[in-house]
């Protein structure tokens, strides 16, 4: 399995818009590694999203630049404080081969950590507004693949 670690683009603040939204240079960024992240994978089966609305957004842009027959749903679990036990076992019995988690942080920082340690407390990963992040593998093997931010495409 191919699981890719996605934080959403940069959001207003909560004081300027509760809701949150991505800012117009978050929208650029996510498009910009979008298309940059279309000439690495071999495509994305499934797209689960925290709900709140910059990860809808990104997830949406994502799912948009890469083309149709890209499943896209909300999924409990991916919320910043959420615990990762939830996520994790979603992708223990998933299905699909590709799967792109779009989320927020402590939250996909502590996935990373405990797939690739096994211990979610310990930062390896510094993730990156509209950045995107390949593992693969499955239950308590994974591996890092590459990253991508904004910055470097």
């Amino acid at each position: 399995m191919e699981l890719y670690l996605i934080q959403h683009g940069e959001a207003k603040s909560e004081l300027e818009d509760p809701e949150r939204p991505l800012t117009a240079q978050g929208t650029e960024n996510i498009k910009k590694t979008a298309r940059f992240f279309k000439q690495l994978s071999k495509g994305i089966d499934l797209i689960w999203h925290s709900g709140k609305k910059r990860a809808e957004q990104t997830a949406a842009i994502l799912k948009e630049t890469l083309g149709t027959g890209i499943h896209m749903e909300i999924c409990a679990g991916l919320a910043p404080n959420d615990d990762i036990s939830i996520i994790k076992e979603k992708i223990e019995t998933a299905e699909q081969d590709s799967i792109a988690l779009v989320g927020h942080l402590p939250h996909l920082s502590r996935l990373a950590s405990d797939l690739l340690t096994g211990k979610r407390e310990m930062e390896i990963i510094r993730f990156k507004n509209a950045g995107i992040v390949c593992l693969s593998g499955e239950s308590q093997d994974w591996k890092l693949e590459w990253i991508i931010t904004p910055g470097i495409v």
